[in-house]
């Protein structure tokens, strides 16, 4: 209900399917940043990334054009980082060694804990019954995200969810996740934005972990038709996103037109 709503403070924005797909930006994507910044209104990325270290992230969307900082970036890849310090656990982390960056300095020897991420050069028998092994001596089990599939420039392939669960199914146990759709995940994003969910809005490509995971915060979930979209991912969340429209631009255009307060 709009009624009940503060005015437009911060705007989530996913990475990948939503601002590019791989080394293509989302036509009109970066003007349509653009026009938002001119808006009174924070902008924050949020990504469920575990491929990727922040610098990398940050160095690819600087070469499609797009004004944004490093800092203005929050990964599920942070996320983990951050749990991982609170818990002073030592990680086996199932993650490919391009996202290692960000957990530099974290302390990896005699592991007590595992980490998944998508690690598709270490998701073999071997290194899948360690994980296992780990987590019946005791091990919790970190999960970066637990997305079922994303979308690649050859087609579909499979997330770090199905590797994840297949541990949980194992084992009887059940993974803390750390990255979208957690509710933790859209609150630690909103907290140095001095914002309330009510405030803010998230658009993405994923109905589920994006949409409907800003929607279960509190926040405005906005579905964009690029990405791993596909044709009735609108009707597999309730409640329904607040809009479904086809790309980033349209999203700002949206924002802009109907949920700033004109002063």
């Amino acid at each position: 209900d709009m009624a009940s709503r503060r005015a437009l403070k911060a705007v989530l924005i996913d990475l990948s399917g939503t601002l590019h797909i791989e080394d293509a930006a989302v036509p009109g994507a970066q003007e349509a940043l653009a026009r938002l910044r001119r808006a009174p209104v924070a902008v924050k990325f949020v990504t469920n990334t575990t491929k990727e270290c922040k610098r990398t992230l940050h160095e690819r969307l600087c070469r499609l054009k797009f004004d944004i900082e490093e800092q203005e970036i929050f990964t599920s890849l942070t996320a983990a980082r951050n749990l991982l310090e609170q818990k002073l656990v030592r990680p086996l982390l199932l993650v490919e060694d391009s996202a290692l960056e960000d957990f530099a300095g974290i302390e990896t020897s005699d592991p007590n804990a595992v980490v998944v991420g998508l690690a598709p050069e270490h998701f073999n028998y071997q290194m899948l019954n360690k994980a296992f092994r780990l987590m019946l001596d005791g091990a919790p089990l970190i999960a970066i995200h637990k997305a079922r599939y994303y979308k690649r420039k050859d087609g579909l392939a499979l997330g770090p969810g199905p590797f994840v669960t297949g541990l949980e199914y194992a084992t009887d146990m059940q993974a803390t996740v750390v990255g979208k759709p957690e509710k933790t995940f859209f609150l630690e994003a909103l907290r140095d934005l001095n914002c309330s969910p009510e405030e803010a809005v998230m658009i993405g490509d994923d109905a589920r972990d994006d949409v409907g995971g800003a929607q279960n915060t509190g926040m405005l979930g906005i579905l964009v038709k690029t990405g791993k979209y596909r044709a009735g991912d609108e009707d597999k969340i309730n409640p329904p996103p607040h809009l479904t429209c086809e790309s980033f631009p349209e999203a700002v255009d949206h924002i802009l037109q109907h949920l700033l307060v004109n002063k």
